[in-house]
């Protein structure tokens, strides 16, 4: 008999039918006169009940199913006697596909999230994990809908790269040669390695998508991006994934107003289309959940310059609000803790800082007319803080190459990037997603290595 998800099983009212249903044993209840076996085949946050009657069965098999167990059930569908589900399925025959021994790690409740990434490879069967990965990819699917609904073409951007887009060196190398002997002899001939040059693995498709934007007009970027950043925080990855929208002639404006239109669209979607997931996670892991992103698509973002940021947060040390990082004055790089006060704190709403200083942001934005500031357009979200990095990017060639030799960093090496200012230059912009950021505030969850399946940190590369 073909097989019925328990989702579509729990959504039916044909009653009296026979169906199958397969999955993972969550918890099994026996007693002499009747047996009940929770079943979830990751369909849905929800289980299905399975009603057995222990003398039509042999003792040993119900006997070995035990929590985590995967078994088959052939059964009549019918309407529930209790009051926790709808539906309920009266067993006919169970065939066992799985035993699950008592030493499996995910059988009891209440572990610890720290002692479940141990197990990353058997974590995904469980409730939350569930739900967290249902929402990860329904998040891919508003992504994608989003750009495809708005003209926007999927672009895709080379993993492998000679160019550092942030300019900051945190990368990982890609290399053929062979290590030990370079270790013995203390010489690295690119010539000898496998592209001819030195290459690293991609910190963004950024400076491609550029490119993309300059001949097709409005493009995106999903993919994997690689950080060699020593940070063992509840918000780094060394291996994420990043949405990178990039539009020719969009100025200041008009990129804010796509920042703040694409996220609130991510979040709508979760709410219209995570309920069950997410009435989970607002009971079990964050009770303001559903509150936080109802009031993230339903209030306008402040659009607030740095410079006022800084005075609002000087203010408020002023009158006595303590920061762990001290607050330095105009030209700091805000923390965490800094951006979250303004949102959290101060305007109770998503905020899209602007006009950041030259020395703390990246080589290609575009300045202002004041010659200190930059057009960038950040994010900053309730408990997150930066979500979105954002700028105009400089589409005047001479002024990008005076920012590049100022930094010190190799004009040659972005040739090819500075030929998009002199071949038909446009003014054009765009901004960064770490789409598990977005994950970590649809979610709720508190650390970022729980919102992606097998995180990449520092010491960490299991699974």
């Amino acid at each position: 008999m073909k097989r019925t998800k328990v989702v579509d099983a729990l959504r039916s009212t044909d009653f009296g039918k026979d169906i199958t249903v397969k999955g993972w044993v969550r918890t099994h209840r026996s007693s002499k006169v009747v047996d009940f076996i929770a079943l979830n085949d990751g369909s849905t946050i929800k289980n299905i009940q399975i009603v057995a009657d222990p003398a039509k069965f042999d003792a040993e098999i119900l006997k070995s199913i035990t929590t985590g167990a995967c078994i088959s059930v052939m059964g009549v569908l019918v309407e529930s006697q209790g009051g926790e589900q709808a539906v309920e399925v009266q067993c006919k025959d169970i065939e066992v596909y799985g035993l699950c021994p008592g030493d499996y790690p995910m059988q009891k409740k209440g572990q610890s999230f720290e002692y479940m990434r141990q197990y990353a490879h058997l974590r995904l069967r469980t409730n939350t994990f569930g739900a967290v990965m249902r929402i990860r990819h329904n998040m891919a699917i508003a992504i994608h809908k989003y750009f495809h609904e708005h003209g926007f073409y999927y672009f895709h951007t080379p993993l492998i790269t000679a160019s550092d887009a942030e300019g900051a060196g945190e990368m990982f190398q890609v290399t053929t040669l062979d290590l030990d002997r370079v270790a013995k002899t203390g010489e690295v001939v690119y010539d000898r390695d496998f592209f001819g040059k030195r290459t690293s693995l991609t910190v963004s498709g950024q400076l491609e998508g550029e490119l993309g934007a300059t001949a097709l007009g409005a493009i995106y970027t999903f993919g994997p991006t690689f950080r060699a950043e020593n940070s063992n925080t509840p918000r780094h990855l060394a291996e994420f994934w990043m949405i990178e929208p990039e539009v020719a002639f969009i100025d200041k404006d008009d990129l804010m107003d796509l920042e703040e239109d694409f996220i609130k669209y991510c979040v709508r979607w979760a709410l219209d289309n995570c309920k069950d997931d997410l009435e989970f996670l607002n009971k079990m892991i964050d009770k303001t959940l559903l509150q936080t992103l109802e009031s993230v698509v339903s209030k306008d973002f402040v659009r607030l310059p740095y410079t006022e940021g800084i005075n609002i947060l000087q203010e408020a040390a002023r009158n006595g609000r303590q920061f762990e990082f001290p607050l330095t004055g105009w030209g700091m790089d805000l923390s965490s803790e800094h951006e979250r006060f303004l949102v959290e704190e101060h305007f109770k709403r998503p905020v899209i800082m602007t006009d950041y200083p030259r020395e703390i942001k990246a080589f290609y934005m575009k300045k202002n007319p004041d010659g200190r500031t930059m057009q960038g357009t950040d994010v900053l979200f309730p408990r997150i803080g930066e979500i979105i990095g954002g700028s105009v990017r400089e589409e005047n060639g001479e002024k990008l190459i005076a920012e590049i030799r100022a930094r010190g960093m190799e004009e040659s090496t972005y040739s090819w990037y500075l030929d998009t200012r002199k071949y038909g230059s446009c003014p054009h912009g765009g901004f960064g997603l770490g789409f598990e950021r977005l994950i970590l505030f649809i979610t709720g969850m508190q650390n970022i290595r729980d919102v992606i399946p097998f995180p990449r940190t520092p010491k960490n590369a299991e699974f």
